[in-house]
């Protein structure tokens, strides 16, 4: 299988949320890199192929974009990256 990704994902496990039309998801990140992130949701069903990704740990968001679903899990490749609220 060829890799598609740009960036090499590191593993990890923090808290986050995916937000979109004034709702959000909890989610789970279990890998990141520069490029984009899979997560652990619930259900991937109801959550729009364009959202933010937000990880209240890092006090960032990430505009991103579903590239793929499965049951329990889904890849995101991030659009661009918006700088930390301090808010």
């Amino acid at each position: 299988m060829d890799e598609k990704r740009s960036a090499s994902r590191q593993r990890v496990l923090k808290k986050g949320s995916i937000e979109f039309g004034g709702g959000a998801v909890d989610c789970t990140v279990r890998n990141f890199s520069e490029s984009g992130a899979a997560l652990d949701v619930a259900s991937p069903v109801g959550i729009p192929n364009e959202a933010v990704l937000y990880i209240p740990a890092d006090h960032h968001r990430y505009p991103c974009i579903v590239v793929w679903r499965k049951e329990k899990r889904i890849g995101v490749k991030f659009l661009k990256y918006l700088q930390p609220n301090h808010d």
